[in-house]
């Protein structure tokens, strides 16, 4: 087999999902797949030595094509998206579990697709890569040319128009913050195979260097690694809400020093752990049960 058979196996692997991406961005079939053809051109022309990870370089690489389009088509009038319903049958290959397939399919629907039409593009841009793909604010910052902070308060103004919609793409912030309740207590207790249940196959953690320094990890794949990291901790942890995601923070002489914010589909998607003085300062965190108030 060729190199470029080779290259072009290992985008028919990504191809679903980069439709998906596309199609969350877009709003319309025929521009994803349009899209996902440009991408194709994209990788066929790049040094492919210097991409170590294709799958998260096509995701970005697509998402940055889907921001070209809709900044172009700011001065147009036209309503893009779909009308005919829900997408189907382009499930996310990186995440095959058909239980969250479904609920995915079902919740990205005509409605959905119309509150994120209401969104600046880069807003969109960091929203459904960051929300709903669980691309780190570091990879999306190098597309916006904005720092991760200011993408990160980006994504939080986006969440919160969407919430306040009701037309979320993960199941409801009451279901999101069960799962993530489950999974802190599951970790306090040192329930392994429950924390396993909790965590997508393919779930991303990621941590600051700071919370490196404190005993983190930079950055881990796969729900065994990440269940093993968790198990027997958290004790001091307390259920917060840090940018209107649900999540989690670890108080000490009254100052936050630790924040975990999850990225929760069915199961839990992305960790992100911010420890970083400067960072949890400019973090909107509601430490305890009560949801901020545009989202009750």
């Amino acid at each position: 087999m060729s190199d470029t058979d080779l290259l072009a196996r290992h985008f028919e692997e990504n191809r679903s999902r980069l439709h998906a991406v596309a199609h969350r961005m877009l709003g319309s079939r025929a521009e994803a797949e349009d899209a996902v053809q440009d991408t194709w051109l994209r990788l066929s022309r790049a040094d492919v030595d210097d991409i170590d990870n294709l799958p998260g370089w096509l995701t970005t690489t697509v998402g940055r094509v889907c921001l070209d389009r809709l900044r172009a088509r700011t001065n147009r009038p036209e309503q893009p998206w779909d009308t005919t319903g829900p997408e189907t049958g382009t499930p996310d290959v990186e995440t095959v579990d058909p239980e969250r397939e479904a609920l995915r399919t079902e919740s990205v629907g005509r409605a959905l697709l119309v509150v994120l039409d209401t969104l600046a593009p880069t807003e969109r841009f960091v929203f459904v890569l960051h929300d709903m793909f669980a691309v780190s604010f570091e990879e999306i910052a190098s597309v916006v040319d904005r720092s991760p902070a200011a993408v990160r308060q980006i994504a939080s103004r986006a969440r919160r128009r969407v919430q306040h919609s009701g037309a979320t793409p993960e199941t409801n912030p009451a279901r999101q913050r069960r799962v993530v309740e489950a999974f802190l207590a599951a970790a306090r207790e040192g329930r392994f195979d429950d924390l396993v249940s909790l965590l997508d196959p393919h779930v991303v953690m990621r941590a600051d260097p700071v919370a490196v320094s404190m005993g983190g990890t930079a950055e881990a794949r796969g729900s065994a690694a990440i269940a093993g990291f968790f198990n027997g901790r958290t004790q001091a942890a307390l259920p917060a809400y840090v940018d209107g995601a649900p999540g989690a923070v670890v108080v000490v002489g009254g100052r936050t020093r630790i924040a975990l914010s999850f990225t929760v589909t069915d199961r839990i998607l992305a960790i992100e752990t911010v420890a970083d003085p400067e960072q949890l300062a400019a973090l909107d965190i509601v430490i305890g049960e009560v949801p901020p108030a545009d989202q009750r």
